[in-house]
């Protein structure tokens, strides 16, 4: 079948790669022609495992291009997939539409035929009847809108993509053409569907809420164990062993219950606090009360590694020589939205030290977002003459060090475990000062 696919960020480029990987013919839109130019030419403008491989396959196959005529996407097919961001506005917690407004908006006008557009975005409830009514009111063709919500991982997007857990689909049964719609993303996803991977159909309001419920509840759970570490830390108690106990229980299970500096990225801290926007516009905000606490906790993890590092040296970060390992919000990632890790770093600058960051691959993102941080191309670069080293992002090339490897190295043998990814017997047996998040 034929599609497109309107951005081509994370979400967009990923979406428009494994639909040609399916068999699809796709066109993927953007109105930045240098990203643009870049995928037509093979190269993925981010890091995410493995998409490179399907990008440059479905290109040489002549199933995937990239454009930024909106009438070539409008003629080139009539499901039109919506990928753009909905980032945080400025000065307040809700989520901005401008970039699916201004595609709607865009889209609309030139298309020719009866077309639907599927929304892929996590956006607010509501927006995908609001849509419907937006897109209607600029033109006489008759134009679907449907919501078929993504639950990518970065890092892993590209297997979330072709071997997602559940694809849901979000319809207005009060339309004539809901069957229409629902037999042409069945079609689209027939490979899937044939694999047995559940396809549950929704109302356009639930299938919104699935992503941003699921989010939260991985929010909330992480900040629970993290607020667990807290009263670990005033007992001495080991939240590990807690966090292991826990998952024993099938109720619990023991995946996200790694306590450590928290969430970040692109999606959970924006998506809760449009959660909790969206709830107060609806008179709701007193069920997702408790988001607003599970935010404050996530915060307060970054400034308790502050202070950790500011009691690593004495008692003051001024004039220190802080090594800070990792930048991106997580691992096999480039993406430092609101990264943990960049964050502690530079509130650790402001403190008066000089911090030099290392991270596999989020060194020239990181670079664009804090300037005035020194940069490493190297582990033993970032801890040349370190008095406190801090690990705040686990990629394997951390979690592998030994005390060996950085010994030769350090001013200080003081490292601070931000994730709770090292063996700190380990470290400790072999001389080091080692501190953790909720472990004695």
């Amino acid at each position: 079948m034929r599609c497109t696919v309107f951005g081509t960020g994370y979400l967009g480029a990923t979406h428009a790669a494994c639909m040609a990987e399916l068999g699809h013919d796709v066109v993927g839109v953007d109105v930045d022609p240098g990203k643009v130019a870049k995928l037509a030419d093979g190269v993925v403008p981010f890091y995410e495992p493995g998409l490179d491989e399907v990008l440059q396959r479905n290109l040489a196959a002549g199933r995937l291009r990239f454009t930024t005529d909106y009438e070539d996407a409008a003629a080139h097919a009539d499901v039109h997939f919506l990928g753009v961001g909905t980032p945080q506005k400025k000065g307040e917690y809700g989520a901005d539409l401008k970039y699916v407004h201004a595609v709607v908006d865009t889209l609309v006008p030139m298309l020719e035929r009866p077309a639907m557009i599927v929304g892929k975005s996590t956006v607010p409830v509501g927006t995908a009847a609001a849509l419907g009514i937006r897109a209607r009111a600029l033109t006489d063709i008759d134009v679907e809108v449907a919501w078929n919500p993504e639950f990518l991982r970065e890092g892993f997007a590209v297997q979330d993509t072709l071997r997602p857990d559940r694809l849901v689909l979000g319809l207005d049964r009060t339309r004539e053409r809901a069957d229409w719609v629902e037999q042409h993303i069945r079609d689209i996803y027939a490979d899937l569907i044939d694999a047995e991977i559940p396809f549950l159909l929704t109302d356009l309001a639930t299938a919104e809420l699935v992503k941003v419920s699921a989010n939260a509840f991985l929010a909330t759970k992480i900040s629970f164990i993290n607020a667990v570490s807290e009263v670990c830390e005033a007992t001495g108690a080991d939240v590990t062993m807690l966090a292991d106990a826990l998952g024993y229980d099938a109720r619990i299970g023991r995946r996200f219950l790694n306590a450590g500096l928290g969430f970040g990225g692109g999606c959970l801290p924006k998506d809760i606090r449009a959660f909790m926007a969206r709830s107060g516009e609806l008179g709701a905000d007193h069920a997702v009360a408790f988001l607003r606490e599970v935010d404050n906790i996530n915060m307060r993890r970054r400034t308790k590694v502050v202070d950790m590092a500011a009691r690593a040296c004495g008692g003051s970060l001024l004039g220190a020589n802080v090594a800070v390992l990792g930048a991106a919000f997580k691992p096999e990632s480039d993406d430092v939205r609101d990264s943990p890790a960049l964050n502690v770093a530079g509130m650790i600058q402001l403190h008066g030290a000089v911090v030099t960051v290392y991270d596999p691959k989020a060194v020239e993102n990181s670079r664009r977002v804090f300037p005035t941080l020194n940069y490493a191309t190297s582990v033993a670069e970032a801890c040349d003459r370190a008095d406190v080293v801090l690990v705040l992002t686990e990629w394997n090339e951390f979690t592998d060090l030994t005390p060996a490897d950085l010994e030769p190295v350090v001013r200080s043998r003081s490292i601070i475990d931000g994730r709770n990814c090292l063996d700190r017997h380990a470290w400790r047996d072999a001389g080091w000062v080692y501190a953790g998040l909720g472990t004695p």
